[in-house]
């Protein structure tokens, strides 16, 4: 018997919300594109706007997806600008966003990334709105994709580079300190910071100190666990970065924190 081929994976991350209608506009139309396509909620609970929260959040999802994955990811507070909706051939899955950087943690872990503009229309729905590229443009692209009607090549031209957000990486301002940000903040209330824990080998002894929300934080616990109820702590977290928490509570609501938020760590023993 002739095995059939594995329908088509597409994930969704978006800023849209579930009270509204933007996210079951945009699977209908993935539907009508492609009536066998999988799709997976990664999430519509990004802060509105919070473009680094979004490159984040599809960093940390993404590698665990199977090859051929069509990822669609739309925190576009550029829509109907100038800016461009691209696709990006990465670590053998498709990405559709806009090019406002949302891709940049992406962009960084494959050197042979290939990146196009999205400019074939006959792809896009007709008439398609200013303020809906999510499911005038980037839907119906992804459908076509995933039901193999288009081919990345069809989208679009390649493009030379593609827009990078900044602040997604620290900067080192002496021997001792280093500026960072809040990438995310999750639904516990835990304070994601850009600060990779691999890099800081101190956290574990710790020997850190961060400064955020005009608070400092000098306790380290490996695990909440570890630590007495409120008591913000650092740690480091499953997806690789140092994180702020709080046992049983938010860390976020006691320093008073949202992404994009300035960050200091500082080296006590150098």
């Amino acid at each position: 018997m002739e095995r059939q081929p594995e329908p088509a994976i597409i994930t969704l991350t978006t800023d849209f919300g579930l009270a509204d209608h933007y996210a079951g506009a945009m699977k209908g139309v993935l539907l009508s594109r492609c009536r066998g396509a999988r799709i997976v909620d990664i999430s519509h609970e990004i802060p509105p706007f919070s473009i680094a929260a979004g490159a984040y959040t599809i960093s940390q999802a993404a590698p665990y997806f199977p090859a051929g994955t069509i990822h669609v990811v739309v925190v576009d507070p550029g829509v109907g600008t100038t800016r461009r909706a691209i696709v990006v051939e990465a670590n053998n899955q498709l990405f559709i966003a806009p090019d406002n950087g949302v891709l940049t943690l992406i962009t960084a872990t494959d050197s042979n990334a290939i990146a196009r503009e999205i400019t074939n229309r006959a792809l896009w729905l007709a008439s398609p709105s200013q303020t809906f590229h999510g499911r005038d443009i980037f839907a119906p692209v992804a459908g076509a994709l995933a039901s193999g009607s288009a081919r990345p090549e069809d989208t679009g031209p390649v493009l030379r580079e593609v827009g990078q957000l900044r602040g997604l990486y620290p900067d080192q301002l002496d021997e001792a300190t280093w500026r960072g940000t809040v990438l995310s903040i999750d639904h516990f209330g835990n304070v994601i910071t850009n600060f990779r824990s691999s890099a800081f080998p101190h956290l574990a002894d710790g020997a850190l100190v961060l400064e955020t929300g005009g608070r400092r934080i000098s306790e380290f616990r490996s695990t909440f666990g570890d630590a007495p109820e409120d008591l913000c702590f650092a740690y480091s977290g499953s997806g690789g970065y140092i994180e702020l928490g709080i046992n049983q509570g938010s860390a976020a609501a006691f320093l008073g924190v949202r992404p994009g938020q300035s960050v200091t760590l500082r080296v006590t023993i150098v």
